[in-house]
């Protein structure tokens, strides 16, 4: 073991460092007090000129190292904020940028009732990054402007001017009308023909959280652009995505229920677009939900004069319609004949319906309008059903007649259907009619901004969830709260499969997972699905289910007699069937296929 001694040199080194260090400290406080008197003399005496202070110089030079001749721009003055208003939108902006920095929807509050902003607190920027002929790199968000204010009529007009140089300017020009939602836009440049190698616009901008669920926001916070004549499309609402486009009309950044939109005067030649998912983000703490990334060339073969419009608007149907272009094509309301009936159909019954209707009994008069339509449908469905369950018996006796030959089961039970005049297709058919009306109010109600801030008995917000009990903890898939419409919903679609799996046999094949248990799987993931979805479609899965079920009970009790359906099977089966149909050419084809098999056999054997 070492043997622990006193070490002199060790105890004077310490001392020395600490003198050392006393010294420093006393000196710098010496120097501090120094500058901080001759400070307060400078002040004190307004006949002394300002002097330079060395870091300002240093910065002046390196600005100067940097930008050359363009320096003076880059200089920091005072930034003044100026705005912009109507009845509609309230934008300020900077002369640090010329830009906007905070856009306000007015009249409209978030999910903390406070007011609501699509541009606020540094989440957008728009950049034009000039690249000179020398190489140098200049960014107008980095520019300092002088900004002029004016009025024409009921148009205000802001024009941000950045004297580069003498005889060279930017100028970016902002015009508002009085009723409107969009704000016209000007970039110009004078003297920079010669100067000026490339122009390329960067505007980003992180899309705020506005509503109670995150998860259920973000779903319908996409960046969409329309593009080549008449087409739209979209980056990915689930993960990071890029794209390059050609010919792009607008550009939307929507987030849900509001947009950005940038709309250029002509068609731009290439764009790449780019989004990023930041929901789960712990850094951001759910402040925001995407963020997205345009960017695109300026022509710069002379001076620069390019015209585009801004919209901060929300994302309405009917609003968006009224605009220029096909801006209304940026909502997501389905594709193809889904599209078709919410466009034509639900749109416009639901916002006639909503006129003169609280909007909760508007969803329920226009689901009870659905069903009815549909009740033929379901008239037919549950005829068939009742078909399907008068030949229940004979088709168990044909299963446990050939339960080991599975190709002679099924041309029984085929034979059996064409004897008795049933098609076993008849169930499935009018349940596919019914699917592109399921669908298109499944896109209908989450992107119904009408529905937005719309009270229902216990929900609060139609568009949003209807929590009546808040969990202390987080359910995977589910959430941390209880919503009561999805309960109901999911009852409902609960009671409606025990009626319709109750009139059939579900036929359970080897290895196949049970179909009741994954029919009766049904409601409870409807159950899990809907918890964080708009209250407004979980209302309208309860009702048109309970509907549903009190149709089912007037054909069952008052239309349909089970014992004439019987008796009308067994008469079809007295009757010589004709040769020929879909059953018949079925049977025909099964057994070709056991002539082919038992042939197969045979080679085998020999």
């Amino acid at each position: 073991m070492e043997e622990k001694r006193f070490d002199p040199y060790q105890f004077i080194g310490f001392v020395l460092i600490a003198l050392i260090l006393t010294w420093m400290l006393y000196r710098q406080a010496a120097v501090e007090q120094t500058q901080a008197t001759a400070t307060e003399e400078v002040s004190a005496s307004p006949q002394t000129p300002s002097v330079v202070e060395p870091s300002d110089s240093i910065q002046q030079l390196r600005l100067e190292q940097q930008f050359g001749s363009f320096s003076k721009v880059f200089q920091s003055t005072e930034a003044v904020t100026q705005v912009l208003e109507n009845q509609y939108i309230r934008l300020s902006l900077n002369s640090k940028g010329g830009q906007i920095t905070q856009a306000e929807l007015k009249g409209i509050t978030n999910y903390l009732d406070a007011p609501l902003f699509l541009i606020d607190q540094g989440n957008s920027n728009f950049n034009i990054a000039f690249k000179t002929r020398d190489g140098r790199l200049l960014n107008s968000d980095q520019m300092y402007f002088q900004g002029s204010l004016r009025s024409n009529g009921a148009t205000q007009i802001l024009t941000y001017t950045a004297a580069l140089a003498p005889g060279q300017q930017l100028q970016f020009i902002y015009s508002l009308d009085a009723d409107t939602y969009k704000v016209d836009f000007q970039i110009q440049t004078s003297g920079l023909s010669m100067l000026v190698d490339q122009a390329q616009v960067i505007w980003k901008t992180d899309a705020f959280r506005n509503s109670k669920s995150i998860d259920y926001e973000n779903r319908y916070t996409e960046l969409t652009y329309g593009y080549e004549g008449d087409r739209v499309d979209y980056l990915s609402l689930t993960s990071d995505d890029e794209e390059t486009e050609k010919d792009i009309r607008w550009i939307s950044y929507r987030q849900h229920f509001f947009s950005q939109i940038l709309k250029p005067e002509y068609p731009i030649k290439e764009v790449q677009l780019i989004s990023k998912n930041l929901a789960r983000e712990e850094s951001l703490e759910e402040a925001f939900t995407k963020g997205f990334e345009t960017q695109f060339a300026l022509q710069t073969q002379g001076e620069i004069n390019n015209r585009m419009s801004f919209y901060f608007i929300p994302t309405d149907y009917h609003l968006l319609a009224e605009q220029e272009g096909d801006l209304q094509a940026s909502l997501p309301i389905g594709w193809g004949i889904f599209g078709w009936i919410n466009r034509w159909v639900f749109l416009p019954l639901f916002g006639l319906l909503s006129s003169f209707l609280p909007h909760g009994i508007a969803i329920i008069v226009m689901t009870v309008l659905v069903r009815l339509a549909m009740s033929p449908v379901t008239y037919k469905s549950y005829l068939s059903q009742i078909k399907m369950k008068v030949l229940r018996p004979e088709i168990e006796e044909l299963n446990a007649k050939f339960k080991d030959d599975a190709v002679k089961r099924q041309q029984e039970t085929m034979s059996l259907y064409n004897k008795a005049g049933v098609n076993p297709m008849s169930g499935c058919l009018p349940a596919l009619l019914q699917l592109p009306v399921f669908y298109a109010l499944f896109t209908f109600f989450p992107v119904a901004y009408a529905l937005r801030g719309k009270s229902f008995l216990w929900a609060n917000d139609l568009s949003s969830y209807d929590s009546v009990f808040e969990l202390p903890f987080t359910i995977p898939f589910y959430g941390d709260h209880i919503s009561l419409f999805p309960i109901l919903a999911s009852a409902a679609i609960f009671g409606y499969t025990q009626m319709t799996t109750g009139q059939q046999a579900m036929p359970q094949q080897p290895g196949m997972p049970n179909m009741k248990v994954i029919i009766y799987l049904m409601p409870l993931m409807m159950l899990f699905f809907f918890n964080n979805y708009a209250s407004g479609l979980s209302l309208y899965y309860f009702v048109s289910n309970l509907l549903t079920i009190i149709l089912m009970l007037v054909i069952k009790n008052y239309i349909v007699d089970d014992t004439k359906i019987h008796a009308q099977i067994e008469e079809n089966k007295k009757k010589p069937k004709k040769s020929g149909g879909f059953s018949a050419r079925l049977q025909k084809a099964m057994e070709e296929a056991e002539k082919q098999k038992k042939a197969q056999q045979k080679g085998k054997r020999r």
